[in-house]
């Protein structure tokens, strides 16, 4: 019911839209009367500003200089890669499933096209799912995963931002337990809920005060007729969007606001900034409720993942079986959603992977967008994962781990790199928390010859 009444609602806006259009031409039209009215910079940012908070925004593109291709595709998921065919280290950017297109992370991409060739998971809106297609879970997400591993293998570096970090490592840690050489080299976990015991976020209290039952009741809707997935039981795009900007309504209000400010002033460069983000960020996907909720209980409320319970196809997914594919963890100082701990919790899970193949690092001053996207990011975070991803090992990698006043520098280096396990192992506004909680209301790396080094300060560095 609520999926329709939002569909009517739509519907009942439109010939408002379209007059306030209208209008917005003609105060800019020189040729029109009204565009000589005293205030008709004011009617025509009130219609514009009109016309945008009332409208559907559709799937945004990449719109990057690097053209893109499709080179896997499955009903609910295709991959993207950036760019022709290259020697360039591979690395597969696993977006979230969690509201928002893949394009969220455009600049994420931007980051890595010059130094890897780039592939992105580009997650298909569920309600465009025909129900012939089938249900999609967790084991149907981790299948993907494999499968999409194994399409791009051999020597595959994966990124994993925020919600996906649960189904690529249980996806990983399946393939090395099955002994497929086409299991990734290395994987980099950003923002992940591993462990959310750790830390506990306002997000992860909510999720166990309310219960898996309460999320299924008021969460949940059925696609409507319109859509090819009608009929689909689905976590809408559009309640998504509320718990996004119910996290923050006055900085958005405010933004509203000042754009309505620089529309009357003439202030076309910084409206442009205003209409760019929004536009991101006002385009949401729906989700399959099947999905949803596994996520929401097994990693939310029972943790199934650090207590190793969590399951896939009947078999229980074990991280100690990773013994080759390296892991970086990386977590944001003031990160709200994910706490610190909770995605460095699997490098400890992964009891079984040697020391020198784990690398941590904590960001400072970074909150959960800031680890994935930003200046921090591409100053400071991206310079580490490509050291981590690169075939020559004979560069550092540098790990650091602020904890208060406290700052500790870990530097791997490598004095010689042996892929010897590798040759074993080759034959396919982050948001998702944020919505949870908004809607409170309603491969062995031979390496003898490594060398570690633990400098201590925060004037250390990577020499």
């Amino acid at each position: 019911m609520l999926y329709l009444m939002h569909e009517a609602r739509n519907l009942m806006l439109t010939p408002m839209r379209m007059a306030a259009e209208a209008t917005k031409l003609a105060c800019e039209n020189p040729f029109h009367p009204l565009s000589y009215a005293p205030n008709h910079n004011v009617i025509s940012a009130g219609c514009e500003m009109f016309e945008r908070t009332t409208r559907s925004y559709p799937k945004p593109a990449f719109d990057l200089p690097t053209p893109e291709r499709v080179v896997w595709e499955k009903p609910f998921c295709r991959v993207l890669a950036f760019g022709e065919d290259t020697t360039k280290p591979k690395m597969l950017l696993v977006a979230p499933m969690s509201g928002h297109y893949a394009t969220l992370l455009r600049g994420t991409v931007a980051a890595f096209v010059e130094t890897h060739q780039v592939f992105i998971t580009d997650w298909t809106n569920a309600r465009e799912v025909p129900l012939s297609e089938g249900a999609f879970g967790m084991s149907d997400y981790i299948d993907y995963c494999i499968e999409i591993f194994e399409a791009l293998g051999p020597d595959l570096n994966v990124m994993a931002v925020c919600q996906p970090s649960v189904p690529v490592i249980a996806a990983i840690a399946r393939m090395e337990e099955d002994g497929n050489p086409l299991a990734p080299r290395s994987a980099v976990l950003i923002g992940g809920p591993i462990d959310t015991r750790r830390s506990p976020t306002a997000v992860n209290a909510m999720a166990q005060e309310k219960g898996i039952r309460w999320f299924e009741q008021n969460c949940i809707q059925s696609v409507p007729h319109g859509y090819r997935g009608t009929g689909r039981a689905v976590y809408p795009g559009f309640m998504q969007l509320v718990g996004f900007m119910s996290m923050n309504p006055e900085r958005h209000a405010g933004s509203h606001w000042d754009m309505f400010d620089h529309l009357v002033a003439g202030d076309g460069e910084s409206a442009e900034k205003h209409r760019r983000f929004y536009d991101e960020y006002l385009a949401v996907m729906d989700l399959t409720a099947e999905f949803y909720i596994e996520t929401v209980e097994k990693v939310f409320i029972e943790h199934s993942l650090p207590k190793g319970e969590l399951m896939h196809r009947g078999r229980v997914i074990d991280l100690g079986a990773i013994r080759q594919c390296r892991l970086m963890a990386v977590e944001g100082e003031k990160d709200d959603i994910t706490g610190i701990g909770q995605t460095q919790a699997v490098l400890e899970l992964a009891a079984n992977l040697p020391a020198e193949a784990k690398a941590y690092h904590l960001q400072s001053e970074a909150g959960h967008y800031g680890i994935f996207n930003g200046s921090r990011f591409r100053a400071e975070i991206v310079p580490k994962i490509i050291v981590f991803t690169q075939d020559d090992a004979d560069r550092p990698i540098v790990v650091s781990r602020r904890r208060g006043s406290h700052a500790m520098s870990h530097v791997i280096r490598s004095d010689r790199h042996s892929h010897a396990g590798h040759a074993d192992h080759r034959p396919s506004e982050h948001h998702w928390h944020r919505g949870m909680t908004a809607n409170r209301s309603g491969r062995s790396i031979n390496d003898t010859g490594g060398e570690m080094r633990l400098l201590v300060g925060k004037g250390a560095r990577a020499r």
